[in-house]
């Protein structure tokens, strides 16, 4: 009983002295990373259907590998939603670099088309875009990095000649 009482006694004093540097552990200084929205292409515009495409970079400013699972997003064009959804599109960036992913959006614009056909009568003039969501990141300890990002794009630049 006694030997039992002692390696009790033991085994506590170990654990709470490795317990006292666990905060250590779970202290995180690493850096968020930055998202960029780079280009949006028109893929196809149909009355009732429109794709396009998004072009990101994910810079990793940090000394390790950066795990992206994937992106929430929600894109405001002028004052309407233009699109919405999630991509889990997984990948890693390397230390002190910057990795490129892309995300396939599809949207109807019919019932803000009386909005659209306004913004494109000027084609030269810019829209104002919002695009807002959350890049997931982390294997097993998730850290979701917030976005908000503010542009404009010149519809004149989309349209084919």
């Amino acid at each position: 009983m006694l030997s039992e009482w002692r390696a009790l006694r033991t085994f506590s004093l170990l654990m709470a002295l490795g317990l006292s540097g666990c905060a250590s552990w779970f202290a995180d200084n690493t850096l968020d990373p930055q998202v960029h929205l780079l280009k949006v292409e028109v893929v196809r515009a149909r009355l009732l259907e429109q794709r396009f495409m998004l072009y990101f970079r994910v810079n990793n400013p940090n000394d390790s590998d950066l795990t992206v699972r994937g992106l929430v997003y929600r894109i405001h064009l002028s004052e309407f939603l233009l699109a919405e959804g999630e991509s889990s599109k997984w990948f890693t960036v390397d230390p002190k670099s910057s990795g490129y992913f892309q995300v396939p959006i599809r949207t109807n614009l019919w019932q803000h088309l009386r909005e659209v056909v306004k913004l494109l009568k000027k084609p030269d003039q810019p829209i104002p875009y919002y695009l807002e969501g959350t890049l997931e990141t982390g294997i097993f300890i998730g850290n979701d990095v917030h976005l908000a990002h503010y542009g404009e794009i010149i519809p004149g630049d989309l349209i084919p000649e």
